[in-house]
């Protein structure tokens, strides 16, 4: 499984770039991918047909319970199937849909398509609920970046942003609910939360966290009052709609209040709020479906209609109900899913989905016809088809529950449009109004009629001949999610029974609907009080709302002045310190016995100098050259006091400032006039003399404290032992303390791609090159040597890091300030041709660096980021090679590039 899911993991970045080189046949190589992961799983049918668990783990932050702990029983094993057999469908017919499209493009959106997959595939199997979380937004962000994928039309974005808001708000009510079920259960285990659901229940933290399971499910399958972002989501392209917002991502609600089940059913209201937003859901869905007008706009609400029947079912007791919430499950994914691709298919063809205006398909696409009348068959419950079963599995749960008749009848009537809405996708587009359409855009191809097929026929096999997938996905599904096993028989023909009787109503009213289709549309799209009404508007009302008070907040605390920022935080920090001297009711304590140190002194007084100067500096140099002063004194008062690695990135970090200070001045005016009245300086004089005493008085008690001195001298006494380092400094950082030290480092990338977005929008234009003749002789003839001297210096650092002062973050400084000199001697251009890659492809593979080092450790079953050893005997000489090197050159590139990043944006917009 976890070999599997870095496969996943691994191919979903790799396996696209295929689309770069390979034409019309990419999807169909690409495909290749999931076959070989569904072939994966269903080599584990035997481990799965006999009931049992499989489960697999890593150990990560052990102490926290956020280990990586995976497991494949029956229901994750079905989703398994689904997710990679449909996401193979769907990567063949996107080769086909996409053609035209330029490659980048294609290879966009199979990366995509494909990291959604195994974000799919990671919730489905996630035993620790921390790792479901993960995968569960992870999905959410996927599904943003495949609705918006048409970046370019303002409709997609809107309904990108909607979906996220909605599904990733759900996905904080989820995060909320696993912290509260960690403190309660004392562990983040799935089944041992489902265990004790009796104990979550009766605990105080009970109903919040049942609240808050309802509402990530409500979310993400699109139940009222939140359901209005899946139909808008219909802008994703159609193979992601098929996907995402049919067969997979939708489902995942439904996931996760099937695993809880016992949890909510542990408290009275649980079942009934779960039936009643089922309910509520259905019927909206319904109304909308009769009103819609577009082939997707028909098909997203049948999918929330039937979501709320799956929502429902969950709701429902007794064994029929999961047994028909997991046929229902599973018929409805290999249905909707073609009916998806067929409405692809006549977009394609013709560029319109209006089902107004289409009409006698059959003689284009006479493939895709087939393919729609064998899954609305299915869709409308018509024997010998899948969908005629889990429909009569659906009212043999509700007759056997204890609820009353309103839920059934409300079924029938819904199931009953749903019949209505397979005739009218089926009749209007391909079979009715002759002479709408004369031709066509794009004729069939086999990519683009073989996926809808193969599911249409599915429907009808599956039914037929249901032995395998009864014995190996959906009894143990059902086994799963019950908790024992219940007995599954597919069967077309039961005799004269309640259900059949039902099945016969639904479709006669069904058929009337159809019959009537034009009339019910036309009189339910007059009733102004749908659109009056609509949740989504309310939401467009409410992100209006928001962006307005944004506005007004940030015209008052976000005006421009960096010194209006800089007074409100001394000001709150003298506040915050004030109080906390004044709550401690005690004079400051006195350092006892300290010598005075007259070369400390003289540092002082330097530093204290710049400072001075830097306020009375009437030019940007001057004050550069006083902050500078300021700079290199606080470096010498750490060499001075036993801190040589911070005082060499402090000398580094000075050296690069005036460097991209010296850029940042060929865009500004060197003088500029004062922006401060007296009265203004006097009020920053008051306040920047009152934090200084503060902080002074701080500085003064902590250094009369008495030293705790423990956690430094476990480090001191540790850090050659457990880490083979004798520089104390470097091996917190990237041992110790690595994690830390790794999230500080994707914020510095995090950095990187800010300022890359914020100073690459205008273009890459490089100096003018009169301007790039007029360089200074001795720049020009001294930059490129004194550049490789700084090169090497970066990488004796870098190597020396581990055992005396220097390191990654250093390493990484000196490397940037070398190309920086480059850069302003012979232009950003000029240098990135030396460089051979861009400064955030170093950002890049320095990240990739940082969590390799990391993995390597996993593979072996040790938490992520122990570092490994290696110390052979080379010609005598004995080597100590170790993964801290890599994670200290990951973190050494990434600095590269983000500062590069910087410095060349700098340069070019000066250039305009």
């Amino acid at each position: 499984m976890v070999l599997l899911l870095l496969l996943a993991l691994v191919g979903s970045i790799t396996v696209p770039l295929v689309a770069r080189v390979v034409g019309r046949g990419a999807g169909l190589i690409i495909a290749l991918f999931p076959i070989a992961l569904l072939a994966g799983f269903v080599r584990m049918a035997d481990t799965v047909e006999r009931g049992w668990v499989r489960g697999e783990g890593i150990n990560w932050a052990t102490s926290m319970g956020a280990d990586l702990t995976f497991r494949l029983d029956g229901f994750s094993f079905l989703f398994c199937l689904l997710v990679t057999a449909i996401g193979a469908l769907v990567i063949v017919y996107s080769g086909a849909y996409l053609t035209g499209k330029p490659r980048a493009e294609r290879t966009r959106f199979f990366t995509l398509i494909l990291l959604f997959m195994t974000a799919m595939l990671g919730a489905v199997l996630a035993e620790n609920l921390l790792v479901l979380a993960t995968f569960w937004e992870a999905t959410s962000i996927l599904s943003f970046l495949l609705v918006g994928f048409d970046n370019r039309s303002a409709r997609s974005r809107r309904a990108a942003l909607m979906a996220l808001q909605v599904t990733a708000g759900g996905g904080l009510a989820l995060l909320a609910a696993v912290l509260m079920i960690g403190e309660v259960v004392g562990s983040f285990s799935m089944a041992e939360a489902v265990e004790r659901a009796s104990e979550i229940a009766a605990h105080p933290l009970g109903a919040p966290i049942i609240i808050c399971l309802m509402l990530a499910a409500f979310t993400k399958s699109a139940q009222v009052p939140f359901h209005f972002w899946l139909p808008n989501a219909m802008q994703a392209p159609t193979p992601a709609s098929a996907f995402l917002h049919s067969a997979t991502m939708v489902k995942l609600g439904i996931y996760l209040l099937a695993r809880f089940e016992p949890v909510v059913a542990s408290v009275p209201w649980g079942r009934t709020t779960i039936i009643v937003v089922a309910c509520v859901t259905m019927l909206v869905a319904s109304l909308q479906a009769l009103r819609a007008e577009g082939f997707k706009s028909a098909l997203a609400y049948s999918t929330m209609a039937s979501l709320g029947i799956l929502m429902l079912l969950v709701g429902l007791d007794g064994p029929q109900a999961t047994v028909a919430m997991i046929g229902f499950l599973f018929s409805h994914a290999i249905y909707k899913a073609a009916l998806f691709f067929c409405a692809g298919s006549v977009l394609h063809a013709t560029g319109s989905q209006s089902l107004r205006s289409l009409g006698g398909l059959y003689r284009f696409l006479p493939y895709t016809a087939l393919a729609t009348i064998g899954a609305s068959l299915s869709m409308a419950g018509i024997p010998p088809f899948l969908g005629f079963i889990s429909k009569e599995f659906l009212f043999q749960a509700q007759l056997e529950s204890s609820w009353d008749i309103t839920p059934l009848a409300i079924a029938v009537l819904v199931n009953a449009v749903m019949v209505g809405v397979a005739a009218v996708v089926t009749l209007r587009p391909f079979f009715l109004g002759h002479g709408k359409v004369t031709s066509v855009k794009h004729r069939e191809t086999p990519s683009l009629v073989a996926p809808p097929l193969i599911l249409a026929l599915a429907g009808l096999t599956i039914s037929l001949n249901p032995d395998w997938i009864t014995r190996v996905a959906l009894r143990p599904a059902v086994a799963a999610v019950y908790g024992r096993a219940v007995e599954v028989e597919i069967e077309v023909w039961h005799g004269i029974t309640p259900m059949l009787l039902l099945s016969i109503v639904v479709v006669s009213i069904g058929a009337l609907i159809a019959r009537y289709w034009k009339a019910i549309h036309i009189r339910l799209n007059g009733l102004e009080r749908f659109e009056t009404h609509a949740l989504e508007r309310r939401w467009d009302l409410l992100q209006a709302s928001a962006t307005r008070g944004a506005r007004i907040v940030s015209r008052w605390l976000q005006n421009g002045q960096l010194p209006d920022y800089l007074l409100a935080c001394l000001v709150g920090a003298s506040v915050l310190m004030g109080a906390a001297l004044w709550a401690a009711g005690a004079l400051p304590r006195m350092p006892a016995d300290v010598p005075w140190r007259w070369d400390a002194a003289a540092v002082a007084v330097i530093g204290l100098a710049g400072a001075i100067a830097a306020t009375r500096a009437s030019t940007l140099v001057s004050a550069m050259i006083a902050v500078g002063l300021t700079g290199f004194a606080a470096a010498i008062g750490f060499l001075l006091n036993g801190a040589p690695d911070l005082a060499l990135t402090q000398f580094t970090v000075e050296a690069l400032l005036v460097v991209l200070l010296t850029a940042l001045l060929l865009a500004v005016p060197l003088a500029t006039p004062p922006t401060r009245s007296r009265e203004r300086g006097w009020l920053d004089s008051a306040v920047v003399i009152l934090f200084s005493a503060l902080l002074l008085v701080a500085v003064i008690d902590m250094a009369g404290a008495d030293p705790v001195r423990r956690a430094s001298d476990f480090f001191g006494e540790a850090s050659y032992i457990a880490a083979k380092g004798l520089n104390v400094v470097n091996v917190i950082l990237v041992d110790f303390r690595g994690f830390d030290t790794l999230g500080e480092t994707v914020v510095i990338a995090l950095a990187a791609l800010l300022g890359r977005s914020l100073l690459g929008q205008r273009g890459r234009l490089d100096v003018a090159p009169e301007r790039e003749r007029e360089r200074h002789l001795i720049l020009t003839l001294t930059a490129r040597p004194f550049a490789v001297l700084l090169g090497i210096i970066a990488v004796v650092l870098l190597l020396r890091g581990h055992d005396q002062p220097g390191g990654g973050f250093v390493g990484g400084l000196v490397a940037a300030l070398a190309f920086a000199v480059l850069s302003l001697s012979e232009g950003p251009t000029a240098t990135e041709r030396t460089l051979r890659v861009p400064p955030m492809g170093l950002v890049g593979a320095g990240l990739l660096l940082c969590f390799g080092s990391g993995l390597l450790a996993m593979a072996g079953g040790a938490p992520f980021l122990t570092h490994l050893w290696w110390e052979p005997t080379v010609a005598g000489i004995d080597l100590k090679l170790s993964t801290t090197i890599v994670f200290d050159l990951g973190v050494m590139l990434v600095v590269v590039g983000t500062v590069l990043s910087f410095l060349f944006g700098l340069q070019r917009e000066a250039a305009r």
